[in-house]
Order: C-alpha cells, then structure tokens, then sequence
C-alpha cells in the first residue's frame, strides 16, 4: 500500500506496514517477525494484543462505543477512578481523564494555576511534555520540538536536571547544584509566590532515560512545601510498571501533589488521566476544562480497566524490574568491552530503572556520540529488533519493551544488540 497520502510531518524508524502482533513480536503480512524493544513508545506495557485487554475491548464495543461524560457517566469511568484510587496515594482521590499525554499536561497546568491562582510553571531542562502549543513551551528535550512554532505560552520557565553524567559530577554534587541553580531561578525569575507548580518527569524520557537521584526529588517536596507549590509528576513514560514500581515517583518516598498518567495506561488505547486530592480538583471551576472526549471513551477506559488488572495479577512490575536488573547487568559487561574512554565504539552510561534503561554513547573525550548510536540502532532495525534514540544529542539507545518479556526473549533481543556493536569494528 501506497504511504504516499500520509504527511511527511510524521518520521519512521521503518516502514514496516504490520499485520498483527502478540507479546512482544510485530509481524507483517508475509510473516516477517519483528522484536519490539519500543513498545510503541512505551505504550504496550502489557505486550501487543494482552487477551485480558482484546476482551475487555470487544466486549465494551458490543455494548456501547461512545458515552460522552457531560451527557452521561459511563460506569466504566467510575470503576477505572476506582482502580486508580487503588495503586495512588490515599491523599489522591480525584481523576480527570482525556486521550493524550498533551492533552493530560494541559489538565494538569490549568489545575494548577486554578488551584493555587498562580500562574507560572517551572520545568526541567530536557523534559518532553507534549507537541501542543502550552506542552511545547513545557518541552526543552529537543529543539525539533519546537521549530517553527515561536513565540509560545509565557509563564513557563527551566531549571538543569540532575543529569549526574552529563555534569561529570556524583548525584550528590550533582543534586546540589542543581537545587541551588533552582533556588536562583525563585530568586531571579518567577518568584514562589507566582510560581504554580514545579512539572518533573522522574526519569527524562526523550531527554535521555536519566533518573532523577531520590534526594533531588526529596528536596523538590520540601521547597515546594515551604513555598506553597505543587509537585506534579509527569508519569506518561514512566508509570504503569514501567520502572519496577507502578510509578517511578515511589523511589523517592514522596507523593505528588498531581499525577500525570497516559500511554500504559491504556496498552495502546489512546486514554490519559490526572489525579489530584479533592482539595485541589473541588478548585477547579467546573465547565474550564473538558472537551467531546474528555472522560475517556468506554471501550480505552475498558482497556485501561485491563490493562491495570493485568499488570498488578501478573506482576509486570516485578517482571520489569527483574528483568530490568538482568538487561542493566549485560549492558554494563557490554559497556566493559567498549568503554568511553578506550578506542573505537564506546558506551559512556547504562542506566534505569526497571525495564526503562538508557545506554549512552560518548567518545574517549566525554563527546555525545550520535553517529555510533546510530549506527548501532540502524543495524538492529535491519535485523528486525525495534528499537529508539533518544536525548538531546540523539546519542543515547532506549530500551523499552513490553512488560512481559521473558529472559529468553530479551536474550534474542540482546543478541541482535551485540552483534551490532561486531558489525562496527
């Protein structure tokens, strides 16, 4: 089939046109089987077509396709708030549902300067929060992002990541500099007093798969209870098992004060959700904020009903940070073989958490090394291993495949992986 009649504005890692799939495999019309290490962008938690889920899906479609939440509330609706009130703090008891990451970011800034009548946001350099004109203006990950689309929503302003690596600090150096330069920002920018909230993603997604130490997130909860301000974590990557936990935010002991949630949310349903406590969500003046889909359509709120019925009965977060551990150890023997420092191909960082690890190459100088990633990742491509760059040099390899792959199948994975880094010598 001709691709001829789709805009060129979206890019393609292939142009593979598949079939069906199943777990963790992509297959296309002539049977080709492919390895899927990107679970569409960290969608697919639960793996391609999980049987829980296709159910719930077609049985949902049997009875009633679309309820919309101003006219009617879907019992569906009510039930997924009540499985989230389930695997969230007791504090968070209120949830907003749309279709997109965007879409729940928006929610979650309009909540926040409804709530606290402030009106600035403060970010993270590197963070990615969505393509829409305010998550753009959210968005420091790549410039891509928002090329073209300037001038963008004021009231945003950016603070460093503890990116340990890049700094060539500790995490201690690291998080320390980092919360002095933030203390700055409050003191030369946007003062406490008009700042709404402070949106972080506990580990940067498209900034590179870098996690956030525990003590920075500890001392983000501090200052923004000394000033008023609320701590919205932005979750869309990196919830719904993903890390080894069902939230990355729980590494650090702390609670958010908003949740933004959206991709394994609803194992490749477009769904997405915000969820606050009462006190903040009774702020928000009713009728500022919805839309024809806002409050989710019953058959991706039956999927994400599923999808959380099957990550917490199979465990996919302990599989996740099982298998997590096991893929981390073999990347670092791998990063033995080919160090930053020595000569040739060079892997300067393995990182993450769970079954969302970033490899990172450098040159023996400490240099982002694009060229080598990409050529690594364009091998695994041509042998059927799926797989993504990101970070803001395009210079760090992102693994993350469904939530239910087992030790044989990463191996397969991982043998594709090596053999790229052979091809190269």
């Amino acid at each position: 089939m001709s691709v001829e009649l789709l805009s060129p504005v979206w890019t393609h890692l292939t142009d593979v046109q598949p079939a069906r799939a199943e777990g963790i495999y992509i297959y296309d019309s002539d049977d080709n089987r492919y390895i899927d290490f990107t679970s569409g962008i960290g969608v697919t938690n639960t793996g391609h077509c999980h049987p829980k889920v296709v159910k719930a899906v077609q049985d949902q479609a049997a009875s009633m396709i679309f309820s919309q939440m101003n006219i009617t509330i879907h019992p569906k609706a009510i039930e997924l708030a009540e499985k989230l009130n389930g695997i969230t703090p007791s504090k968070i008891d209120r949830f907003f549902f749309s279709n997109s990451g965007a879409e729940a970011v928006e929610a979650a800034v309009k909540l926040a300067r409804n709530a606290t009548g402030r009106k600035n946001i403060i970010v993270m350099q590197g963070s990615f929060h969505g393509r829409t004109h305010q998550t753009m203006a959210m968005t420091t990950s790549k410039y891509i992002y928002r090329k073209n689309y300037q001038p963008l929503p004021g009231g945003v302003f950016v603070t460093p990541f503890p990116y340990a690596y890049f700094y060539g600090w500790d995490e201690e150096e690291t998080t320390e500099f980092c919360m002095k330069q933030l203390d700055l920002l409050l003191h030369g920018q946007t003062s406490p007093g008009e700042t709404a909230a402070i949106v972080i993603e506990p580990i940067l997604g498209e900034g590179g798969y870098v996690p956030a130490p525990d003590g920075f997130i500890q001392e983000l909860r501090a200052l923004c209870d000394q000033h008023g301000i609320l701590l919205i974590a932005d979750e869309v990557q990196s919830g719904f098992g993903r890390t080894g936990k069902f939230f990355a935010y729980e590494y650090a002991g702390v609670e958010p004060d908003i949740i933004i949630m959206a991709k394994g949310l609803g194992s490749g349903l477009p769904i997405s959700a915000i969820a606050a406590p009462a006190e903040l969500m009774d702020k928000w003046t009713p009728g500022t904020h919805g839309g024809t889909y806002g409050g989710g359509s019953p058959i991706s709120l039956a999927g994400a009903c599923a999808s959380i019925d099957a990550i917490l009965e199979e465990d996919l977060a302990g599989n996740a940070k099982a298998m997590g551990d096991y893929l981390v150890t073999r990347l670092k023997a791998l990063e033995s073989k080919c160090p930053a420092h020595g000569e040739g191909l060079g892997i300067g960082d393995v990182r993450g958490r769970g079954l969302m690890v970033g490899v990172e190459f450098t040159d023996k100088e400490g240099n982002p090394d694009a060229a080598t990633a990409s050529k690594i990742a364009k091998y695994c491509v041509e042998h059927n291993l799926l797989i993504l760059i990101c970070g803001s040099y395009q210079n760090v390899i992102r693994f993350i495949p469904p939530l239910t792959i087992t030790k044989a199948e990463l191996d397969e994975g991982l043998a594709i992986f090596e053999a790229a880094f052979e091809s190269l010598k």
